[in-house]
């Protein structure tokens, strides 16, 4: 008997030391039809579907599966403007013919400080107009004022603007080298989401400023001007620094006729997650290769 013991537990050394882990036990187990783990409650996108298994762990089919290919680079798709309803019309309608009758910048920004059609305005402290030369190179355009720019009556000031002016030098420009405006002029209480409506009246005033700057290349700073101008459904984390052309009122971002524009994140974003002015970087220096290539502006000294 202590013979028989002792080759037991030499067999045992002997597996152990082999790499086997697992006892035979008295009842059979398939191990391979085990339930998988569940995923865990954080993961953000579901597990690929598996083939069905036999008990060994075998596919039914004898035929392997072509791999799925990755899906091809595609173009953001177009954002359909929503439906406004008869009020949002008829304010949209008051803008145009108050933006379409200004000839110049100073017309342009007489004609909003006259315009009632925004519920904003009656809440904001000051109408923040576009600021810099017409025929700057470069226009910047944010979303929307904050509590500095409210409070100064102007587009990017406080840390955003200081940020931004930083972002200027780097690349050769000084702030009153370009131009830099908001799709909206007033600021929204608390700094709230502006509605549908809202935007969509004040959209029609920055692109007559647009058109009367007449820049060589236009940034778009952050998601929400992107998406408004180029009327894509622009991701700035994803298609930061992808060039687009500003299409026609109405129409879809696409490779025809109208202004270079680029998006980019705004300064404010990158004062909250400062690890991503390394891609902001990167996309500064295509404007100005942009600018060079395109535009015949000379070389950085």
């Amino acid at each position: 008997m202590e013979e028989a013991q002792s080759a037991r537990r030499s067999l045992e050394d002997f597996l152990r030391a082999s790499g086997v882990t697992v006892r035979l036990e008295e009842t059979p187990q398939d191990r391979f039809a085990e339930p998988e783990r569940a995923p865990l409650a954080h993961a953000r996108a579901a597990p690929a579907r598996e083939t069905p298994r036999h008990r060994g762990g075998a596919a039914r089919s004898s035929r392997a599966l072509p791999a799925t290919p990755s899906p091809p680079s595609t173009p953001p798709a177009a954002a359909v403007p929503p439906a406004l309803p008869a009020e949002g019309e008829e304010a949209v309608f008051a803008a145009r013919e108050a933006a379409r009758q200004a000839g110049s910048l100073e017309a342009l920004r007489a004609a909003l400080a006259a315009f009632e059609g925004c519920p904003l305005k009656a809440t904001a402290r000051s109408t923040c107009f576009g600021e810099g030369p017409v025929g700057a190179p470069l226009m910047f355009v944010g979303e929307a004022p904050g509590a500095d720019e409210d409070e100064a009556g102007r587009p990017f000031v406080g840390p955003s603007g200081r940020l931004l002016e930083k972002m200027l030098a780097a690349i050769g420009f000084a702030r009153g080298d370009v131009f830099i405006s908001n799709v909206i002029p007033w600021r929204p209480v608390a700094n709230r989401t502006p509605s549908p409506i809202e935007t969509a009246t004040c959209e029609v005033f920055v692109r007559r400023e647009i058109a009367l700057v007449g820049p060589k290349v236009l940034v778009l700073l952050g998601g929400a001007a992107a998406k408004t101008l180029l009327r894509v459904n622009v991701s700035v984390t994803r298609e930061h620094g992808r060039w687009f052309r500003l299409p026609p009122d109405g129409a879809a971002a696409d490779e025809g006729a109208g202004i270079d524009a680029i998006p980019t994140f705004h300064p404010a974003y990158l004062l909250r997650t400062p690890g991503e002015k390394a891609k902001a970087w990167r996309d500064l220096l295509a404007i100005r290769r942009r600018l060079e290539e395109a535009h015949g502006l000379p070389p950085l000294s």
